[in-house]
């Protein structure tokens, strides 16, 4: 059975859903990214979780509850708790998942898609399987795994509803992710340009910081509108 392969947009709808991710597509009101939307809550939670230099105080006793607030909310805000059994779960039921997080080797909070190489696929799905086990296994998605890596880590994009039938890629897998990377390649330069260009809202005072977006979230945006878009059309 032939595999999949990603659909492979040219510049100018790759360009007309990132300028439709920025200027209101999605949100309630047409004003485009605002640190008030619950489109944010993803430049919170990653700004928190990188914002550490150290990675082990993410789990340090000061910060533990925090760090599952964080976790927690950002789930919530982006769907996740909707006929979820996370909906059943308290702030403590992600403990183990925070504390296997602040362990993660440096070198994989550093994965991007322009290094997506045998060894960090590997990392990537193992790493996946891991929070599957985490959180009990059962009821678990890659929409779930998926959602919680890209907030905390920022290194692939979210497998939800819109990214699969905007990508065609449905399964998180090393082979989605070999041909999330041939996209990259056939599209590095405006791709690079618009990680640097966006920048995370900071939570106090409600402005864009100096925290980047990541190449594999400037990508989950340009799926996700895709499908969003074609969600509509049909």
């Amino acid at each position: 059975m032939k595999k999949k392969e990603i659909n492979l947009l040219n510049p100018k709808e790759i360009k007309g859903n990132l300028d439709s991710f920025e200027n209101g597509m999605i949100y309630s009101k047409d004003e485009g990214r605002h640190p008030l939307a619950r489109y944010a809550s993803f430049d919170y939670c990653f700004n928190y979780f990188q914002g550490f230099k150290d990675k082990k105080e993410i789990s340090h006793k000061n910060n533990i509850q925090n760090s599952c607030l964080h976790l927690g909310f950002y789930l919530a805000s982006w769907g996740m708790f909707h006929n979820s059994f996370l909906l059943q779960k308290s702030i403590k039921f992600y403990e183990p998942l925070v504390e296997y997080i602040s362990k993660k080797e440096n070198d994989f909070w550093e994965i991007d898609v322009s290094n997506y190489t045998d060894t960090n696929l590997k990392k990537l799905i193992n790493c996946g399987k891991d929070i599957k086990k985490m959180l009990g296994d059962k009821g678990v998605t890659d929409t779930l795994v998926t959602k919680i890596m890209l907030g905390v880590f920022g290194n692939v994009p979210a497998f939800d509803s819109y990214f699969r039938l905007g990508s065609n890629m449905g399964t998180f897998n090393e082979h989605s992710l070999e041909q999330i990377k041939k996209f990259y390649d056939k599209n590095q330069k405006i791709i690079f340009s618009k990680a640097k260009e966006i920048k995370t809202f900071e939570y106090h005072g409600g402005e864009a910081g100096n925290m980047s977006y990541t190449k594999a979230k400037i990508i989950d945006m340009i799926f996700f509108i895709g499908g969003y878009k074609n969600a509509k059309n049909k």
